[in-house]
């Protein structure tokens, strides 16, 4: 995907910050040091304008990064990090279901995980609750780089066993550092919005009549 114009719009905590021009949204979820910003990065090639950290939890608000005036990427505070106290912890909680239960943009989640480690209780709770409450989700296993290979395959079918991958739903091999993936997750977001939108083109039909 061409890249054409990137701007990062609003730090939001609150639904009422939330942008309102209804522009399709994909969230990203996922630990603290996984990547996120670097993946974000990557997609909208721009080194710096997801502010990467040595320091993980520094995320602590939904940023929203509009992309080409047509597609919002909403970076989510990172879970589990040990030193982010447990009130921050049930208030980014409290941000992110709000977030998902109520957001008429939004698309699907992209569910960030590190491809050289087993999902993590919170991944595995992210993921259940996603399907529980039907928000389509495309699970992104990023640091290829750092994994052989021919050990591709072991890992990825490892991390879909244990968060009990569900075969109608997408998943990714990603690297920040060689771009692997940037295509295929941007072609599945297209293929998102288009989906959307003809299915909204149907309802608007269908009420008319």
């Amino acid at each position: 995907m061409k890249i054409t114009n990137v701007e990062f719009v609003i730090s939001a905590v609150r639904p009422d910050q939330y942008p309102v021009d209804d522009l399709p949204e994909f969230a990203l979820a996922g630990r603290s040091n996984v990547g996120k910003s670097s993946l974000i990065n990557k997609m909208i090639m721009r080194k710096g304008l997801a502010r990467t950290s040595a320091q993980p939890g520094k995320t602590q608000q939904l940023n929203y990064y509009r992309v080409n005036e047509r597609v919002y990427l909403v970076d989510f505070p990172g879970y589990g990090y040990a030193k982010v106290s447990k009130v921050q912890r049930a208030q980014f909680g409290t941000m992110i279901e709000t977030f998902l239960g109520d957001r008429d943009p939004l698309r699907m989640v992209l569910l960030i995980v590190d491809i050289r480690h087993s999902p993590s209780k919170d991944d595995i709770l992210m993921y259940d609750w996603l399907k529980h409450y039907e928000i389509p989700v495309c699970v992104v296993t990023t640091k290829a780089d750092k994994v052989p290979k021919s050990q591709w395959p072991k890992q990825v079918k490892m991390i879909k066993t244990e968060l009990g991958f569900h075969p109608e739903d997408r998943h990714v091999l990603f690297s920040s550092e060689t771009g692997l993936g940037r295509e295929e997750l941007w072609a599945i977001i297209d293929e998102v919005i288009a989906e959307t939108s003809e299915e909204a083109e149907e309802t608007e039909e269908v009420s008319i009549e």
